[in-house]
C-alpha cells in the first residue's frame, strides 16, 4: 500500500505527484484500515508493505497510520519505507514500534546507514529503487553486497502499476550479486502467469497492488502460488 496525505493510492510508473486516490474492486475506500482490511479478507498474505510516499518525499510522515494498522493487525509483519536516511531517524522509527523498516536505496546517501544496522544487529530489508534502467541512490549500496540483510526487494518503480510485467533480467543481476539474499521482486505483476514465472525464476516473494485491485489474481492462484513458493528447493 502507497500512503499519502492519510490515503492509499494507486503508484503508476513513480509519477508520484499524479498518484490518485486508489480504486479497487475489492473495496470503495481509500482508507488504508479499510483497504488493509479488504487486502487481508482477500488473502492471508505473510506482510503487508507499506510506502510513505509524505515520509520518502520529506511532505511529513503517516506514522499515525502505520500504528493504527499496527493495532489492528498484530499478527502479521508489517514492512515500512518511510524514506529512512539516518540512524536518528531510524531510532525514531523503531521506538514507535510500527514494523520492519524497509532502508530505499533512492532515499540513501551513502552505506552509513545501513553499516550501522549491520554492525548493531538491527533486521531491516534494503530495496533497491530503479527506475528507466537505473538505481536510484548511490551506486556503493549495489556494491557492497556484505551490508546487504538477508532481505533484498528490487523495485522498478518504472513498472509499478503500468501493466508491464517484471523485470526478469534486473531481478536476475541482483540475485546473482548476493545468492544468499532472500529478494523478493516489486513492480509490474499482472496475473498468476507473472507468479509463476518469478516463482520459476527464485524470487523469495512478490510486492502486489494493481494486479489485486483490478482484480487480475484470484485468492485460488494465490494459494497455488504460495504452494509453488513452498516446495520451491
Amino acid at each position: 500500500m502507497d500512503l499519502m496525505q492519510g490515503r492509499v493510492v494507486h503508484a503508476r510508473r513513480g509519477a508520484r505527484d499524479a498518484y490518485r486516490p486508489v480504486a479497487s474492486c475489492l473495496t470503495p475506500s481509500a482508507e488504508p484500515l479499510e483497504v488493509a482490511a479488504s487486502l487481508l479478507e482477500f488473502f492471508s498474505f505473510d506482510a503487508l508493505y507499506l510506502a510513505d510516499l509524505d515520509a520518502i518525499l520529506g511532505r511529513g510522515d503517516n506514522f499515525h497510520i502505520v500504528a493504527a494498522l499496527r493495532a489492528r493487525f498484530p499478527a502479521g509483519e508489517i514492512w515500512v519505507d518511510a524514506g529512512l536516511a539516518s540512524s536518528d531517524r531510524l531510532r525514531q522509527f523503531q521506538a514507535c514500534a510500527l514494523g520492519v523498516p524497509v532502508i530505499g536505496s533512492e532515499s540513501q546517501t551513502g552505506t552509513g546507514l545501513l553499516a550501522e544496522m549491520a554492525a548493531a544487529g538491527v533486521e531491516g530489508i534494503l530495496s533497491l529503487d530503479f527506475k528507466d534502467g537505473r538505481m536510484l541512490g548511490p551506486a556503493a549500496l549495489l556494491e557492497q553486497t556484505g551490508l546487504w540483510p538477508r532481505r533484498v526487494i528490487v523495485l522498478d518503480l518504472h513498472r509499478v502499476g503500468s501493466g508491464l510485467g517484471p523485470d526478469l533480467a534486473l531481478l536476475r543481476q541482483v540475485q546473482a550479486r548476493a545468492p544468499r539474499a532472500r529478494v523478493y521482486a516489486g513492480g509490474g505483476v499482472r496475473d498468476a502467469r507473472d507468479l509463476e514465472t518469478l516463482a520459476r525464476a527464485g524470487a523469495a516473494g512478490v510486492l502486489l497492488a494493481s494486479a489485486l485491485h483490478d482484480g487480475s489474481l484470484t485468492p485460488g492462484e494465490m494459494e497455488r502460488s504460495r504452494r509453488a513458493e513452498t516446495r520451491r528447493p
